[in-house]
């Protein structure tokens, strides 16, 4: 799923570029893949909104390369290697990188990065925290004491035709068998699931209570 959405994404890019950036998107985009692969396509389920290699001018009329912008929020979302951002790095680099930060702030973006090694070892955690700012732009349901991971579970158990289980929790939100439980608590506490059994052990299966959604979604 996520390759043929990207390869398609990727030619959408590339045919609607020019110049430095369409040199860009034909070179090699490893990191690029790896960050909207393991943290963007499993928060957001799409690569609407999203500009690969989004170009920015500093305030010297120097060309900034974002590795994804996310429009809708304003995110400069990048993925950075240890050797070329900071083993390998020399001074000028250093100093570059730096105005390069001060731009993407200028602007008013997000800025979001993402290291090789926690994309590929702690990708879970890349995706809380995307999940987490998600919430803070999100009035929806706060009143209510709603998070986001809380919202997104009810509505993919309102698409399913079968009580909710832990599994499902996990593929929906990308998270953890600790974390995912946490979640269900949480519904269970706020009387917006409830056990399929009466059983006091491990609960495997939950109903939603559908008289009290409409006030929260």
């Amino acid at each position: 799923m996520f390759e043929e959405a990207f390869g398609r994404f990727l030619e959408e890019q590339r045919s609607s570029a020019s110049g430095q950036r369409l040199e860009r998107l034909h070179k090699d985009l490893t990191g690029e893949k790896k960050m909207l692969g393991e943290v963007v396509w499993p928060v957001l389920r799409s690569f609407e909104g999203i500009t690969l290699e989004y170009e920015i001018i500093s305030l010297t009329g120097v060309k900034i390369y974002i590795d994804a912008f996310y429009e809708p929020l304003r995110w400069a979302l990048e993925s950075e290697g240890f050797v070329p951002h900071a083993q390998n790095i020399t001074r000028d680099r250093f100093d570059f990188e730096r105005m390069r930060v001060r731009t993407i702030v200028m602007y008013g973006y997000t800025y979001i990065p993402f290291s090789w090694d926690e994309l590929d070892k702690k990708p879970e955690a890349c995706r809380r925290a995307v999940y987490e700012l998600l919430g803070r732009h999100s009035t929806e349901g706060s009143a209510l004491g709603l998070s986001v991971y809380e919202r997104e579970v009810l509505r993919y158990a309102m698409r399913l035709n079968r009580p909710l289980r832990p599994a499902d929790v996990r593929d929906c939100l990308r998270l953890g068998t600790t974390a995912s439980r946490q979640v269900l608590r949480n519904l269970m506490e706020k009387k917006l699931i409830h056990p399929a059994t009466g059983t006091t052990h491990r609960h495997h299966q939950y109903i939603m209570n559908k008289s009290n959604l409409r006030s929260y979604l």
